[in-house]
């Protein structure tokens, strides 16, 4: 990892600052055989930012970087408290070789160098952060505004996707776009077309959504087109009056009289609930634990059976058992008379009805299973 001399640029309070990391700049210092050949490298290059002996950048500034192959950027509008100078720290890797270069970007932030009292909100919704933060594209969407607003005399203020507003993430189809804020300002008072978003007449056209009368927006390339009922004014040329001071008192709190406490509750008698609650159920689980008890030891089904056997019945019972084990001698004595199976038999041959059963070693393991049987 190496790091070159810093890199020192200025931004104002209040107006947007953009800072572009190209990628080409890096690929030499990856690369530098590459400036004596003349040859150019596309190496995919990943940036990360951070504040120097921070986590993060400083909470007016904002980096994106959509994919490896396309540059980063820096930007953020800084605010009063903001003053002072910001050492950035830029981090580059290279994807396919996967070595890494470091930079430093310092950042002095300095007052405001033009008032912009009359500041307004426009929404593109056909443009991504990263198109719209491009110098060129700027200045495109800056000359459809000075139509619209009347006069030469705007500077960008601020620049935030619609992501960051709550919006959601389009599909990663054709024509679906995240959509942009963009707000610029001037020392020129409104138009008389910019005007017409404080009217009640156009706050009701668009709850209503059809189309708005009031409509001048100007757009020389269908994607600078600005969405009239998402645009709004940031009238900053009256100063809002301050929230008036508290009145101060005597610090005395006023007599309220004597502290008179609550009278004691009446006493209650705890008893019956007792009972409800403890003793009812104690004693019907000692009655169901006798009545399981009983049917248990008591109502045994074979026990009943055993004593009501009489007997007869105990001889009936014998004479069957021996009747039935002489059918079975008998049955056991005439299995001989029964043919035996084909299955038993030795092998023979299906077409010509000749036995010729196979010769099998004198070692039974290799026997068949059937013919061992005879």
């Amino acid at each position: 990892m190496v790091a070159q001399a810093d890199i020192i640029v200025k931004a104002s309070v209040g107006q947007l600052f953009v800072y572009e990391l190209q990628r080409e700049t890096y690929q030499y210092e990856f690369a530098p055989f590459l400036i004596h050949h003349g040859r150019r490298n596309n190496d995919p290059m990943v940036f990360k930012c951070n504040k120097q002996q921070f986590p993060d950048l400083p909470r007016w500034l904002r980096f994106t970087q959509r994919h490896p192959y396309d540059n980063s950027f820096l930007y953020g509008t800084p605010l009063p408290q903001d003053l002072g100078m910001n050492i950035i720290e830029i981090f580059v890797t290279n994807k396919r070789s996967y070595d890494t270069f470091k930079d430093r970007l310092v950042i002095n932030v300095g007052p405001a160098v033009k008032q912009l009292p009359y500041q307004a909100e426009f929404f593109i919704g056909l443009r991504e952060i990263e198109k719209v933060l491009m110098l060129e594209i700027q200045e495109e969407i800056k000359k459809d505004i000075k139509l619209i607003w009347g006069t030469n005399s705007l500077e960008y203020v601020n620049i935030t996707s619609a992501l960051d507003r709550g919006g959601r993430v389009p599909l990663p189809l054709p024509g679906h776009f995240e959509g942009v804020y963009v707000k610029l300002g001037s020392d020129k008072p409104y138009s008389s077309c910019l005007l017409r978003l404080q009217t009640a007449d156009h706050l009701q056209e668009c709850e209503a959504g059809g189309r708005i009368s009031g409509d001048c927006s100007v757009c020389s390339f269908p994607a600078n087109c600005v969405t009239w009922c998402k645009s709004a004014l940031i009238d900053l040329s009256r100063p809002v009056p301050p929230p008036p001071a508290p009145t101060v008192g005597s610090g005395i709190l006023t007599w309220g009289g004597e502290f008179i406490p609550p009278a004691s509750p009446p006493e209650r008698d705890f008893i019956p609930d007792y009972i409800v609650t403890v003793i009812v159920p104690f004693v019907l689980a000692i009655l169901l634990c006798l009545i399981l008890a009983y049917v248990m030891c008591c109502r045994r089904e074979g026990v009943q059976k055993r004593d009501a056997m009489t007997p007869e019945i105990q001889l009936y019972h014998h004479h069957t058992i021996h009747g039935n084990s002489n059918e079975l001698r008998n049955m056991a004595g005439n299995r001989g008379s029964v043919p035996q199976p084909l299955s038993t038999l030795p092998m023979f041959n299906a077409r010509t009805g000749q036995r010729a059963p196979p010769e099998y070693p004198s070692d039974s393991i290799h026997i068949p299973l059937i013919m061992a049987q005879q």
